[in-house]
């Protein structure tokens, strides 16, 4: 049997006995991982997010196959909005022009093309204006009635174009308040992936194209994937400095309260950044990304730190105030609170490595970087602070320093240490009532709990599109950066519902020479599903089919190819297709041909466009069933159902990692109470108060109509880890107390009022520490604040009130519990 205490001695006495070599030790780590900090790169886009997902990886291969620019390989665009009171009035039209002519002529924009409804007007009046100051000259000298009656004429011939324009279109009298225009840049680098990067070769482009448009007159705005980029990157540094000041402000409050001593505060705030300091400097050193979920490590670290913090000094003080000297009250406290310490690293390093099994990349980084966090945690507060609370305490003997405080929080005549013992009257009173009063709660809450939603947005990373009030209040040098992106996607939604619906994509593989290959594409166009937009009774979809058709119209000698080839006359050809797809590839539509079917005729995209208000459990759900249709080989994908395959993962994740914590912690528990106390039925007694707080945080979250998302997807293993910090350090300290002749009760009593207090500190501290994550810009750190906080109160209320009562189950039935578990323990503890 592995005696364990002979390891705990060889701490004790590097703590007591070379606390400064310990203390430089500990500073030359700090100053060495201090160097990872200039290594860390950021990551703040979402596309993070879609990496190894199925669905993505099928539309990666269908934007190989058929996204080709209009204007050739390695381009990106812009989009310019403009509003007006009739953006098809002549000033709106010249000023549109104007815009696209001055982005075109900046060297810097490498414009390649620009498609606007001004110029298709311009061109209806003067075919021959092809350039933009040709086209600024025709509208110039065209009157407003020549420019009506082109506009007429734009929108009648090319009816694409009433895309760019807004829904109230008036086409008898040519009125829009807003329209579209499309800037193509020469520019490598540009993702198609359903997220978006953190960043974007497009960024510096559309930046500079937002200066150079304010120059015309017009309300005209840049709109853009590197500007959503942009944001994404700016609401990181903009939410961390919101957050970690608010925090280190209430953390320093309340630790001042908890230390009550200048000495003590500076000892656990030095700890504090030394833990922060050796996390991400690891980072660094190994190369992991800063991302927007890893924004939420300070804040847990900070919870699981400042609790250790207390629990050093405040057990140290316990020994203190009866007057015992430095040394032996560090050692006694060192003894005691290191196989704690112990116990509560272990299960929260296992509650957040349970996330390892995601398969999305972020959340495993998320698990494994605080997973690290915690055990370096544990090293500097079980360590480095009792070995520096030790010198300095020395040091003020030797000096003659003044002592602030000695006197713990909780002490048995305090207000807060009578408070606490709530739980133990009850544990005295009606255990066995309370207790199946718990499990029924419980079970209840657990139940209602499973009914969380699950969602992920581009969106969820974005700032709302309006501030919340407290940023208006705040100076001007701290205040985050105005934001617009999100109020544009509104807007677009909103605005351009026609041009800018939804899109979900049908990835068809196999010999489309067959007679049958088009006619099964006809096939599936008809009796479209709720989720889809249709015209004319079939689904508004785009595919090769359209190439055909659009040929049809322009030529004679194609129409009658390909009436001679449709057997059943529907207007599908149906035999000889090699043929047909020679003559449309041979054609001015073979571009065109080529964005739809490979050129081989092995493959092809069939697109459809979705209602924006379906949902995505809607939208593929029906893209599924429309492509289960198909005898040849069809994969459904599309961004709606990328982002739907990784809310699928991101509610798998949280389930799995969930059970995963909750049986490796129950296991752990087990064996770290039968390794150190020869009693693993203490392990039950400890994991009763975590499940009711993980039901209890799950049934929150579905009451406040928070979703699992790629944040807090994590919260409930996270929460198990969190938790069973506070019970572990009440179920360590009984089982220390509950020895020789201290009853089971006054046992409970004493470890209550003096754990207790500590853990009330630590709870009030942490709890505003991880809440302060409410103020930041994006929504989903503040939900994930908001959740950490409360896990953490849960978790102190379910361990003061129901672990008393679960440990008096537990001694009234542990000979029967001990007869399933090995013990070959002679430790009694009367």
């Amino acid at each position: 049997m592995l005696d364990y205490q002979k390891y705990i001695d060889v701490l004790d006495d590097w703590i007591v006995n070379r606390d400064k070599t310990v203390i430089a030790v500990f500073i030359v780590t700090t100053l060495i991982l201090s160097a990872g900090f200039g290594m860390t790169a950021t990551d703040s886009g979402t596309s993070q997010f879609t990496d190894g997902v199925p669905a993505q990886e099928a539309f990666d291969e269908v934007n190989d196959n058929f996204e080709r620019e209009p204007f050739g390989e390695g381009t990106g665009s812009t989009t310019l909005i403009q509003k007006d009171q009739n953006v098809l009035s002549k000033p709106a039209i010249l000023n549109m022009l104007k815009a696209q002519n001055r982005l075109t002529q900046r060297e810097s924009q490498d414009v390649v093309g620009t498609t606007s409804v001004a110029q298709a007007v311009a061109q209806t009046l003067d075919p021959n204006a092809d350039t933009l100051p040709e086209q600024i000259d025709t509208v110039e000298a065209a009157s407003q009635t020549e420019i009506k009656s082109a506009t007429r004429t734009t929108l009648e011939r090319q009816p694409a174009v009433a895309g760019l324009l807004s829904n109230d279109l008036n086409r008898e009298e040519p009125s829009a308040s807003a329209t579209l225009t499309t800037v193509t840049h020469e520019v490598s680098g540009v993702s198609s992936s359903a997220g978006t990067e953190g960043s974007s070769p497009l960024t510096p482009i559309q930046q500079e194209a937002e200066f150079i448009v304010s120059s015309v007159d017009g309300d005209i705005s840049v709109f853009g994937s590197g500007l959503i980029s942009a944001e994404l990157s700016s609401v990181i540094s903009d939410s961390l400095g919101l957050v970690v000041p608010a925090a280190v402000v209430l953390i320093l409050f309340f630790l001042i309260i908890a230390y009550r001593d200048p000495f003590d505060l500076l000892i656990g705030l030095v700890s504090l950044a030394m833990a922060i300091i050796w996390t991400f400097g690891f980072m660094g050193w190994a190369g992991i990304p800063f991302t927007q979920m890893l924004i939420t490590v300070p804040p847990l670290l900070l919870a699981i730190g400042i609790d250790f913090g207390i629990h050093a000094v405040n057990r140290y003080r316990e020994e203190r105030i009866e007057d015992i000297e430095p040394t032996p009250a560090m050692r006694t406290a060192t003894d005691q609170l290191l196989p704690a310490f112990f116990i509560v690293t272990g299960t929260t390093v296992l509650g957040f490595a349970a996330n390892g099994t995601s398969q999305l990349g972020p959340i495993r980084d998320l698990g494994f970087v605080a997973s690290v966090g915690i055990i370096f945690t544990f090293l500097i507060f079980g360590i480095f602070l009792p070995s520096f609370k030790h010198f300095m305490d020395r040091q003020r003997v030797r000096y003659d320093l003044p002592e602030f405080s000695i006197a713990p929080i909780g002490s048995e005549d305090s207000a807060v240490g009578k408070s606490l013992t709530v739980g133990v009257t009850i544990a005295r009173r009606a255990p066995y009532v309370f207790f199946a009063l718990v499990l029924v709660s419980t079970a209840a809450m657990g139940a209602y709990g499973t009914g969380i939603d699950t969602r992920f947005t581009t969106e969820d990373f974005l700032p709302p599109e309006e501030n919340p009030g407290y940023v208006e209040v705040l100076p001007e040098a701290v205040a985050p950066s105005e934001y617009t992106v999100t109020k544009q996607i509104n807007y677009l939604e909103d605005t351009f519902e026609s041009g800018e619906s939804d899109t979900v994509t049908i990835y068809v593989e196999g010999s489309l020479q067959d007679g049958t290959a088009l006619e099964e594409i006809h096939r599936a166009n008809q009796d479209p599903p709720d989720s889809f937009v249709t015209a004319g009774g079939s689904a508004d979809t785009t595919s090769i089919l359209t190439v055909i058709n659009r040929y049809e119209r322009a030529s004679p000698e194609f129409r009658q190819l390909v009436a001679q080839n449709d057997q059943n006359g529907n207007g599908v050809p149906d035999q000889n297709l090699p043929t047909i797809y020679n003559a449309l590839y041979d054609s001015p539509y073979g571009d065109r041909a080529e964005s739809y079917m490979t050129d081989d005729y092995a493959r092809t995209r069939i697109v459809y466009s979705v209602e924006s208000d379906a949902s995505q459990q809607e939208v593929t759900d029906d893209t599924r069933a429309v492509a289960d249709e198909f005898r040849m080989e069809a994969t459904a994908t599309g961004s709606v159902v990328v982002l739907k395959a990784v809310s699928d993962v991101i509610a798998e994740s949280a389930y799995i990692s969930l059970a995963l914590a909750i049986l490796a912690s129950a296991a752990f528990l087990l064996f770290a109470y039968w390794l150190l106390e020869r009693r693993p039925g203490l392990g039950v007694a400890n994991l009763v108060p975590i499940l009711l707080t993980i039901a209890a945080l799950a049934t929150t979250m579905r009451y406040l109509d928070i979703p699992f998302n790629v944040l807090t997807g994590t919260t409930l293993s996270i929460g198990i880890g969190l938790g069973i910090d506070y019970s572990a350090h009440l179920v360590h300290r009984f089982s220390e107390e509950y020895r020789g002749d201290t009853g089971l009760l006054e046992a409970l009593d004493i470890s209550v009022r003096g754990t207790g207090g500590a853990l009330a500190g630590s709870m009030v501290t942490t709890t505003s520490g991880t809440g302060v994550l409410v103020l930041a810009v994006v929504p989903i750190l503040g939900q994930f604040g908001l959740l950490i906080a409360l896990s953490v109160l849960y978790s102190f209320i379910a361990s003061i009130l129901v672990l008393p009562t679960s440990i008096v189950i537990w001694d009234n039935s542990r000979d029967t519990l001990e007869t399933l578990l090995p013990s070959r323990s002679t430790w009694s503890p009367n």
